[in-house]
């Protein structure tokens, strides 16, 4: 985003933005729309062709990075994940089974996925259920992770207080000396993945005036149903 009117002074680094620059912040979106009939009859098809896209744009450093948002007993927790697969089952990622996303998905698997494109001023949201996925899916999966991430996968407990930067190192040098580069790496028996099967899928386009575009499939159990939300 970018202020409608630049800073005419070099900032102070040690001075942060003041109110009134904060509700600058705005942008005016551009005259690219999103009719029904622009829409694939199946929301998975419409996002795989709106992943290309972004995959291909130049600005987005990593199209397949959403915000994967959770519930617990603390409240609503988010973070970014990265996602590996879309099939017409969902939408899949790994982590710890351990870490606090994993801990607040078994107590409550209902959670929402948010791609944001914001340099093609569209997004997706998606909800629905995580579940984890067959043990054989998650280690055919770990098996193509660079040697590096498969031996952060074992020395990272991953959401777990750490005394220091030295001792995660520490860990890291100590399984990489148990599972040298060139050897296959086991899969830890923590870290696996899950399929967030899609109760609802959103596709956010901005327009003009804040008149956005929202359409959004929702899942009727044996099809989808579209309709188009106020922005």
């Amino acid at each position: 985003m970018t202020l409608d009117t630049p800073m005419s002074t070099p900032r102070d680094p040690n001075v942060g933005l003041n109110r009134d620059e904060i509700r600058a912040m705005r942008r005016s979106y551009g005259e690219q729309g999103l009719a029904e009939g622009d829409m694939a009859a199946d929301p998975i098809m419409q996002f795989r062709n709106w992943l290309a896209e972004a995959a291909l744009n130049p600005v987005i450093v990593e199209a397949n990075a959403m915000v994967l948002s959770t519930v617990d007993t603390q409240g609503p927790q988010s973070r970014t994940v990265l996602l590996k697969d879309v099939s017409d089952l969902g939408f899949s990622f790994f982590t710890n089974y351990e870490s606090n996303k994993g801990k607040a998905i078994a107590a409550n698997p209902n959670v929402s996925l948010l791609f944001p494109w914001y340099a093609m001023e569209r997004q997706v949201i998606i909800r629905g259920i995580a579940e984890k996925v067959p043990a054989s899916a998650s280690s055919e999966y770990f098996a193509t992770r660079p040697w590096s991430s498969q031996i952060g996968a074992w020395a990272s407990s991953q959401s777990q207080d750490l005394e220091s930067r030295e001792h995660l190192q520490d860990r890291f040098d100590e399984f990489a000396a148990k599972f040298p580069q060139g050897s296959a790496v086991p899969m830890p028996p923590h870290w696996g993945g899950y399929l967030v099967s899609p109760r609802s899928i959103e596709f956010w386009q901005g327009r003009y005036s804040r008149l956005h575009d929202r359409l959004i499939f929702t899942s009727t159990g044996s099809g989808w149903q579209l309709a188009r939300l106020h922005p």
